[in-house]
């Protein structure tokens, strides 16, 4: 994988065009998904600068970027420099640094890596706040296609421009790991974790209860789900689900039922929750029956 890097500053003339443009009023869109749509209609017609003050003004009026903001550039991906350019002229702040973001998750959802990594090289280069979430469209991408030597070049990548991982960034190579059931490479990246000062999370555990259940290891799975209990963390339905559903599936039926009838039990001890209980206990039934078939 190789990144290319490019000087992207807007000429003097770009910017003062920019200021023009950023005097004359647009019609105000009502939502994100309006400011997304008429984004879309500049683009396609290479009007970025409209593209800039729809950036600008949405930002300012409260509405966010979104996954849709930049869909025009996936019919036209030689776009790029030129949307480049303009969004490092877009206002200082979180107002750019969503934008960057954003296009980094749109080209990760039309599958274009290498693009998505241009794009996050620019945003560190021109400092315009680049992090870890930043790179989680690109490094999900990568591990659910189990591309992991390229991911891992990633997180190569953003250590040697100071972009600090996080536990996120971790967390989706644990479980498209856990997913083949493939508990040394999780181990690994537990070391790797536990080398950054890392402390898990309820994804993490979530992961490491499906490697187990996925390895056919379900006293495994039953530990690691009391020690994050007792940490104080939270377990989604899914975590409950893993092992509800490999117990099914592995004929253990009675099992299955006392596991939930305990750990619904435990999270709902009052009598004023007993109705919670109850619903607790049918949800887990349902989604654990799902994850067998």
């Amino acid at each position: 994988m190789f990144v290319l890097r490019k000087t992207l500053k807007p000429s003097s003339v770009f910017t003062t065009i920019h200021r023009f443009i950023a005097t004359v009023n647009l019609p105000e869109p009502p939502s994100s998904a309006a400011y997304d749509d008429l984004i879309a209609s500049a683009g396609h017609k290479r009007d970025f600068a409209t593209v800039h003050n729809l950036l600008n003004q949405r930002y300012a009026k409260g509405f966010l970027t979104t996954n849709n903001t930049f869909k025009f550039i996936s019919t036209d991906i030689s776009v790029l420099d030129e949307l480049l350019k303009t969004l490092s002229a877009l206002n200082e702040g979180h107002c750019r640094k969503s934008a960057y973001d954003s296009l980094i998750s749109w080209l990760c959802k039309v599958k274009l890596t290498e693009a998505a990594l241009r794009v996050a090289d620019a945003a560190i280069h021109g400092k315009y706040g680049a992090d870890a979430s930043s790179f989680h469209p690109i490094l999900s991408l990568l591990t659910r296609k189990k591309n992991f030597d390229e991911a891992w070049r990633v997180i190569e990548f953003m250590r040697a421009n100071g972009i600090s991982r996080d536990i996120t960034s971790y967390n989706f190579f644990l479980t498209s790991y856990s997913i083949t059931g493939n508990l040394k490479s999780c181990a690994d990246v537990l070391k790797k974790m536990g080398g950054e000062g890392l402390k898990a999370d309820g994804r993490t555990y979530d992961a490491l209860v499906l490697g187990a259940c996925k390895a056919g290891k379900m006293d495994g799975a039953m530990a690691i789900l009391r020690r994050m209990l007792d940490d104080g963390i939270e377990a989604m339905y899914a975590t409950y689900a893993h092992v509800i559903g490999n117990l099914v599936k592995l004929g253990y039926c009675a099992q299955a039922v006392e596991f939930v009838m305990s750990y619904a039990a435990s999270h709902h001890p009052s009598i004023d929750q007993a109705r919670n209980q109850q619903r607790t206990i049918q949800k887990l039934v349902i989604v654990g029956s799902l994850h067998v078939f």
